[in-house]
């Protein structure tokens, strides 16, 4: 018996050590989204998104409630690949506001033959039903 809970200790931070930490899992979501708007696919980047009617998203011209209309708002802003450019985000700090809760903050940067735009962002992400969701996201 004390062979196998010997065991069972030596093993335990191994698996520990295959669980991500929610900060590299956060940083993996914004990757998808960086990767999914650069290839010009906004339902992807949207996938990121808690689906969800009580979404938040708060850009320059105010909220906009709810997942369909967040993505009815960057079709608009973003009708094709030109407009969407390629975008690249700077995360400035993650910050665990409860085990499943997580503030963070960064810049984002849109590189277009229009102009590039950039500014800061804020995200609360979520972990829902085992995956991390943005549940308001806050860019200017």
């Amino acid at each position: 018996m004390r062979f196998i809970l010997y065991l069972i200790l030596l093993t335990t931070p191994s698996i520990a050590a295959l669980a991500q930490h929610p900060d590299s899992e956060i940083r993996q979501l914004l990757a998808v989204q960086t990767s999914t708007w650069n290839q010009g696919n906004i339902e992807g980047f949207m996938q990121t998104y808690w689906q969800s009617d009580s979404l938040l998203f708060v850009g320059s011209h105010g909220p906009t409630y709810g997942w369909q209309a967040t993505l009815d708002r960057y079709k608009k802003s973003y009708p094709d690949t030109a407009a969407m450019g390629k975008l690249d985000f700077k995360i400035l700090e993650i910050r665990p506001l409860a085990k499943e809760l997580y503030f963070v903050v960064g810049k984002w940067h849109l590189q277009r033959s229009a102009g590039d735009m950039q500014g800061a962002y804020t995200l609360l992400i979520k972990k829902i039903k085992g995956q991390w969701k943005i549940i308001a996201d806050h860019s200017s």
